[in-house]
């Protein structure tokens, strides 16, 4: 199947119910039940609607996770966004992460910022409700049906000559994702223009939190509170690339101290404009286990949150523990090469 908007819930509730009839209000939409994606779903726009109650998830969210996860491919060349209703004020964003990883992985792009979340008390709407003079209900709805316009509207993007920045904060001579990233570098085509920017030497601050007023008045002179190599080097590396490789060893089942704290400087970018723009890509290297951890952290701090696109199957993750190791890993190679040009197919004109 493809062509039109599709929407696939996961899960009812009456607030939901009329959340989707205000969102769609005009459109021609193709309903699918769970098990509607097993066929696959190619070259469509699809808005996941999910419902969830004070326990979390229901059944037919835990089977669709199963079904994407088993049909590596079933969602080709589709977009999508999220709308994720809860019952209480737990489970909506990890259950929206859950879902937008293993849709990724099966295809699927999500535009920036995918995701419109319901908690129980929409409490979470309260400062956008504040700026549009709305309720909370209204808010949460409004953004819903904006949501599902710009979904429609996207168009992905193409660059003559892609600017890809790789971002890592490990030790070059020891790192098996710096290895991994580097090798993903020297794949790309001649036309690409890449960039490598450390996060280890020099003192990274972290976010303090400014008031909105603040940051845009540091924003607007192109630096923030703390200044430093984030807002001297990083900030504009960003502003100017079309792609930005995160490279993200496992640390406890979480990127770096240094990479979290960029990903928090960065509201200083979104305050004057969004990256929407912009790709993500990542290399998570994990010395047990729980890349995917890492990787919805990844996708959540930079998509959900920092408005990047999210490209189908944006991460490439390994298990490699000692020095050295990814390259000693069986046919890492072969993904090396599969992943440069799956950039490649995404970025290039």
């Amino acid at each position: 199947m493809s062509g039109g908007l599709y929407v696939v819930r996961l899960g009812s509730s009456e607030r939901m119910d009329r959340l989707l009839r205000y969102a769609l209000e005009g459109r021609e939409v193709t309903f699918l039940p769970p098990d509607g994606l097993s066929c696959g779903l190619y070259e469509a726009r699809i808005l996941f609607a999910v419902a969830v109650d004070a326990l979390g998830v229901e059944e037919s969210f835990l089977r669709t996770l199963r079904l994407l996860r088993g049909n590596g491919d079933c969602l080709r060349g589709s977009t999508a966004a999220v709308i994720v209703d809860g019952s209480d004020e737990l489970y909506t964003k990890s259950a929206a992460q859950e879902l937008v990883l293993s849709a990724n992985m099966a295809g699927c792009t999500f535009l920036g910022k995918p995701l419109v979340e319901g908690t129980g008390s929409l409490y979470n709407q309260h400062i956008l409700a504040r700026r549009l003079d709305l309720s909370w209900e209204e808010t949460y709805f409004t953004r819903a049906r904006d949501l599902v316009s710009r979904l429609l509207a996207y168009e992905p993007l193409r660059f003559d000559n892609p600017r890809v920045l790789m971002i890592h904060a490990s030790d070059n001579k020891r790192s098996n994702t710096v290895w991994l990233g580097r090798e993903l570098l020297a794949r790309l085509p001649e036309n690409f223009i890449s960039r490598e920017i450390s996060l280890q030497n020099g003192t990274i601050h972290d976010c303090r939190g400014c008031s909105y007023a603040a940051c845009l008045h540091f924003a607007q002179s192109d630096t923030c509170f703390y200044g430093g190599a984030i807002s001297q080097e990083v900030l504009p590396a960003i502003r100017d690339c079309d792609a930005m490789l995160f490279l993200c060893p496992n640390y406890n089942d979480a990127v770096s101290a240094n990479i979290m704290a960029l990903f928090n400087r960065m509201t200083n970018l979104l305050v004057q404009q969004e990256l929407t723009d912009k790709y993500l890509f990542g290399v998570v290297v994990s010395g047990y286990s729980g890349s995917d951890l890492v990787a919805r952290q990844l996708m959540g701090a930079l998509c959900f949150n920092k408005t990047v696109t999210l490209p189908a199957q944006f991460c490439m993750m390994e298990t490699a523990h000692d020095p050295g190791s990814a390259k000693q890993l069986g046919g890492v190679e072969t993904r090396l090469d599969r992943f440069a040009a799956h950039m490649t197919s995404i970025l290039q004109k």
